[in-house]
Formats: C-alpha cells, sequence, structure tokens
C-alpha cells in the first residue's frame, strides 16, 4: 500500500474486495521442502564483517561526522520538537512498562510500518527504550486478538494515535520489520521476559506469517475482542495531505475522492490466510486471499537470509528459498532502461494495475526497492547482477535531474508528479552500496549528504527513509549476530 499518502482509493479497494470461493487454504504451508538449501555466506559484510562507510569512502568525511550526523537526525526524529520535527511520541506506561508510537504526522495516524521502522532504528543504535516502547505499543493495541476477525495475530497496518484502529486488516512490511528487528535485538540485548522475549516473539510471528490458517468472517471487525466494531467511514480520514489532496482537485475541478467503490460499509465476507505465497515463495502483497500478486518492495532478502539461518528449524528452507524467489523478482519487476518496478505485481513481476484500474506505476512503495536490492548485495552479494540494476535505477533518475526527479513515474519514465521527495533521494541514494563507483553514484551520495533533514508535514516517510538510509551508507546497519559459532 502506498504509504507516502494516505491513499483513500486503494483502502476502500480493499475494504470492498469480493472474496472468490475456494481460495487456497494454508494447508499449503505444510508443503515446504524438507532439505533446506545450501546456505554459503556470499561475499558481503556477512561473511567479511566490513560494512563499507560511503560517506568516508567517497566524500572524504571523517567516521566522527558520520556518527554525529546519525545521532543528532535520531535525536531530532524522536526526542525534537512535536510540532514540526518529531514523530516518536510516548503516551504513558501499562503494566509492560513505557508506550510509545512513531506517527504518520501528514496522514495522522500509526502505521504497522513506522512502528517496525522504529524499533530497526532503535536497535541498530542501541536505544533499548524506544525499541521496548514501541514494541509495547504496537502489542497492546495493534495486534490483533479477536478471534473473529480473518487478520488475527498480524498487526492492524493503520490506527489513530489514541490506539482505535482505522484498518483491520495487515500489511507484510510491517510484520517483515518487526521479525527482523526482534531478532537483532535477542542478540544485542539478550531476551527478557513476557513481550520482551524477544526471540519468541520474533520465532512466533514468523510462524503466523507463513502458516496462519485460512480465515473468514463477516465486517464489520474488532482488532481487539470487546472494542467497539471498526466500519470504514466511506471518506477520507481528516489529515493534512487528506486536505491538500481535496484543495488540488477542486483546485483542477475533480472529483475528490477519485474513486469509492459502492457499498462502503455494507456487511460483506473477508478471507485472509498466510502472509507468504508457498508456491512461488514470496511475500504476498496483503495476506487476503482475493487481493493478488506481491510488492516488489516488500521483498528483504537479506533479512530472509538471516531468518534461514536464525528462524525455527523447521522455517530455514522456505527462507533461503524466498531469498532467492526476491533476488530473481527484482529483474523480472524492473524496466529493462528505467528499472523502476510498479507498486504491486504478480509472482513473475508483471505490473498489476492500480486500484481504479489505470496501469500500475512506480510510486511511494516503490521508492524503497532499491534499497532493498542494494543493501542485500552489500550485506551477502549473491547475485552478481544487482551492481548494473542498481545503477540502471540511479542513471534514469540523474537523467531526470538530481533535485528534481519527481516521486511517481510510470515504468518507461514519465512523470507522474510534481513533487521531489527527500525519501526517495535517500532510498536511491543507497543504490550507491551495490552500483559500481561511478561520477553518478558518488553524485547521489553527495546530494543526500547535502540534503537538510525533512521537517513539517512530510517527515515521516521521508525521515524514516532518510536515517535509515544514512545508516546503510555509513555502514551503521548491520547484522547483529547472535552470540557463539554461527549456525
Amino acid at each position: 500500500m502506498n504509504r507516502h499518502q494516505f491513499n483513500t482509493a486503494a483502502v476502500l479497494a480493499l475494504a470492498m474486495a469480493a472474496i472468490p470461493v475456494g481460495a487456497a487454504t494454508g494447508d499449503r504451508a505444510s508443503a515446504a521442502p524438507k532439505t533446506a538449501l545450501q546456505l554459503d555466506s556470499g561475499s558481503g559484510a556477512y561473511k567479511t564483517g566490513r560494512y563499507p562507510n560511503m560517506f568516508v569512502e567517497r566524500l572524504n568525511k571523517t567516521p566522527a561526522e558520520t556518527r554525529q550526523r546519525i545521532e543528532a537526525t535520531f535525536r531530532q526524529f524522536f526526542h525534537g520538537d512535536g510540532q514540526e520535527e518529531r514523530i516518536y511520541f510516548e503516551t504513558g506506561a501499562n503494566k509492560d512498562g513505557p508506550l510509545a508510537y512513531v506517527t504518520d504526522w501528514a496522514n495522522n495516524d500509526v502505521r504497522s510500518e513506522g512502528m517496525s521502522y522504529g524499533m530497526m532504528i532503535a536497535v541498530q543504535l542501541d536505544k533499548k527504550r524506544e525499541f521496548d516502547a514501541l514494541w509495547n505499543w504496537s502489542k497492546t493495541y495493534m495486534l490483533t486478538t479477536d478471534p473473529k476477525n480473518p487478520s488475527l495475530g498480524y498487526f492492524a497496518w493503520s490506527m489513530n494515535t489514541d490506539g482505535t484502529p482505522r484498518a483491520t486488516g495487515a500489511a507484510p512490511d510491517g510484520e517483515e520489520f518487526y521479525v527482523m528487528a526482534l531478532y537483532f535485538a535477542a542478540h544485542r540485548w539478550g531476551n527478557g521476559k513476557g513481550i520482551y522475549n524477544y526471540k519468541t516473539e520474533a520465532d512466533s510471528l514468523l510462524r503466523t506469517m507463513r502458516h496462519r490458517p485460512v480465515m473468514s468472517g463477516t465486517t464489520p471487525f474488532r482488532v481487539r475482542a470487546g472494542d467497539p466494531p471498526f466500519v470504514f467511514p466511506g471518506k477520507p480520514w481528516p489529515s493534512p495531505n487528506n486536505r491538500a489532496e481535496a484543495a488540488k482537485a477542486a483546485k483542477e475541478g475533480k472529483k475528490w475522492p477519485p474513486f469509492i467503490p459502492s457499498g462502503v460499509g455494507a456487511p460483506r465476507t473477508v478471507t485472509a490466510g498466510p502472509m507468504v505465497d508457498e508456491e512461488h515463495a514470496m511475500i504476498r502483497f496483503v495476506p487476503e486471499t482475493n487481493i493478488p500478486g506481491t510488492d516488489p518492495s516488500y521483498h528483504l532478502p537479506a533479512f530472509y537470509e538471516l531468518w534461514a539461518r536464525w528462524g525455527p528449524a523447521e522455517e530455514r528452507a522456505f527462507w533461503a528459498r524466498a531469498a532467492e524467489a526476491s533476488r530473481e523478482l527484482f529483474h523480472k519487476a524492473a524496466h529493462p532502461v528505467t528499472g523502476l518496478s510498479a507498486d504491486r505485481t504478480d509472482f513473475d513481476g508483471k505490473a498489476l494495475p492500480s486500484w481504479d484500474g489505470t496501469p500500475g506505476v512506480f510510486a511511494y512503495d516503490s521508492w524503497r526497492t532499491v534499497s532493498n536490492i542494494a543493501f542485500d548485495y552489500s550485506w551477502f552479494a549473491k547475485d552478481t547482477r544487482q551492481p548494473e540494476l542498481a545503477s540502471r535505477i540511479q542513471n534514469f533518475l540523474h537523467s531526470q535531474g538530481l533535485r528534481t526527479f519527481v516521486d511517481k513515474y510510470t515504468l518507461d519514465g514519465k512523470p507522474q508528479s510534481d513533487r521531489h521527495s527527500v525519501g526517495m533521494l535517500a532510498a536511491a541514494a543507497v543504490g550507491s552500496l551495490a552500483a559500481p563507483r561511478s561520477e553518478v553514484s558518488t553524485a547521489f551520495l553527495e546530494e543526500f549528504w547535502n540534503t537538510p533533514l525533512p521537517v513539517g508535514e512530510q517527515r515521516y516517510f521521508d525521515g524514516m527513509l532518510y536515517l535509515m538510509s544514512m545508516m546503510h551508507l555509513a555502514g551503521d546497519f548491520r547484522v547483529i549476530e547472535p552470540r557463539g559459532p554461527r549456525p
């Protein structure tokens, strides 16, 4: 789902999608190969222990400068001015300790994506209080525990900041980052009790993602049993983004919102199952069985390599297979000239239509794909085609102007927006971890280093990508390994 802007059309279409009879069941998950794939360490940082600091190597910055930049960025986004800078907010405590959320300021909500990103940043930077507070809020408010909700066991992807729902379904990119952050936390800090037994929580969620039985139910649903039922309002939520979009549509004489399915709010049947497609060994776009395909930006082969080593023994062969499948998808989904891929594709990489029926495009989710490609290459370097693909994407964007490329394109490179995004620049700069050294790849590093931290309404997605990209490129986004010999 598009995270940078609250895509009303997409959410409403998801809400109203009809469920076909005879959808696949979770029993397919038991058909996983019994023989694990051979796991080699590749030739990247996982094997060598060397995480390059691109700012030092290419821009002649010092390690002290990059550490200072990262710490200052963390302070601003997590503890800066509440109106213009911060996206992390503490909200008191419960029996498990402090509670905190990361908010998408422009959309006025809390997302599983942002919560799990915040946890990943916290564990990488050794910020245990912030990590635990975000995990506590996630478990307290976002985890679906109502047994009548077909998303049982998953995290609701969008919530109000008071802990009430804006959605009752899940988006797998949140679960993926939760799992990885929890394993890293277990290795950095050791396991605690209850919800802070990080490895137990990671193992449980990883199993759920693959083996959650198919369930059906009729709306309205609850996230937690005993809560009021959630009824989607059928109109955009109040937020800075939606007010801006409505004003723009009025100025242009266009309808707002552009697409509302009929029958919003009427009872409907929803069926959901695993977050993975067992046959293709790929993460699904959503666990709802009637919504096809995947999202290339959800694919995190570097994480899957680690789950194939650290996850429950019976899950490891699947995730080793998934790492290879994701690497193949990156190439299949990429346009041969621009390298761009769509927000949503089928399992063969073909772009799927947008929710209004128009051709699929490179948009807000897609910004992340080049970063996923590049840090997989940096960590494992198992796919020798990845440097060319990262370079292809950077070369196209560079041709559009480093300070003027827009945040949305057709796959063949036609602009679909007039906004230049700091978050997209940041993610594209991570491509320099894989792209061969060149004037273009160095120019991305220099432009990113010289770009101020995002503030104001759009600081959430831009800011999360800014900080994680800075960490990647400074060599401070690392595999946090368990103590003892490697498996």
